[in-house]
């Protein structure tokens, strides 16, 4: 079976228009001030699907445990989802280890939201896929997205703080170390990570003999093939602001909001076109 994995452009999203077959959300992470909460308001605005899938961390109830946020824009989400199921679209929940409560409540629905453990989700062209967090997959205490920072710029501060850090050291009577060295290893870690991760869910997806898999939990976007299985990632709303969607003729795409956003945003005018007006 043929498969078409894509990144949707804001030309295609237009072309479209606004009502997919599916949309696929993850990692919202309501209830903590890191959600682009705005972003996914403005997202939910332009968009509406048959069915909506949330899948995974859509609240975080480790946040809450820790002290929530709830603002108004956080309340304008859940309602901006009511409304949606009161004009006809199914959702369904599918809880992550942030919102791991509601497992409990899988198979029930909880103000005609679905709660699900996993489901598969059959697009229009026939494909069949696995969709669920992830996090049961997770073999490995996840790297903290510091690590991808550090590895840039970061890096290089990390030599220069050797020679003192290791001043130091020596001074309490121990061993010269490298923190740029400790920092790459722990970049290469985290790559692995990812990609054993991916490999675990494309591996459970040929396990359940279906044609992909549809996830989240690593808040990092994908659409790619692996052993001839599609493995297709949400993201999440806390950075990226991406979603996986589905037209009607059952393709899926990967939706980057935050650049669909600026490339629809008006820009500055062209200097030598303010010299004209001038």
């Amino acid at each position: 079976m043929m498969r078409t994995i894509e990144t949707l452009r804001p030309r295609q999203i237009n072309a479209l228009g606004s009502r997919a077959r599916a949309l696929f959300l993850s990692d919202v992470h309501l209830a903590t001030r890191a959600c682009q909460a705005d972003a996914l308001l403005e997202f939910l605005r332009c968009h509406d699907a048959e069915t909506i899938y949330l899948v995974g961390d859509i609240v975080d109830f480790w946040g809450v445990r820790r002290g929530a946020i709830w603002p108004r824009s956080h309340n304008d989400i859940i309602q901006a989802f009511l409304q949606k199921m009161h004009n006809g679209t199914r959702v369904v929940l599918i809880p992550g280890n942030h919102d791991e409560g509601l497992r409990d409540f899988c198979g029930f629905y909880l103000s005609g939201v679905e709660i699900v453990r996993d489901c598969i989700h059959e697009t229009a062209a026939g494909q069949r896929m696995l969709v669920t967090h992830g996090d049961e997959f997770d073999g490995v205490v996840r790297h903290g997205r510091w690590l991808a920072y550090l590895g840039g710029w970061g890096a290089g501060l990390a030599r220069c703080l050797n020679s003192p850090l290791n001043w130091m050291r020596r001074k309490f009577g121990f061993a010269p170390w490298s923190l740029s060295g400790y920092i790459k290893l722990k970049i290469k870690a985290a790559v692995n990570f990812v990609d054993a991760f991916e490999e675990a869910l494309v591996a459970e997806a040929r396990r359940r003999g279906v044609d992909g898999v549809i996830c989240g939990h690593v808040h990092q976007a994908a659409h790619h093939e692996i052993d001839n299985l599609a493995y297709l990632n949400c993201g999440d709303w806390v950075e990226s602001c991406t979603a996986i969607a589905e037209d009607w003729a059952g393709r899926l795409y990967k939706i980057d909001w935050l650049e669909a956003s600026r490339r629809r945003a008006p820009g500055p005018a062209p200097a030598n076109a303010m010299q004209e007006a001038a």
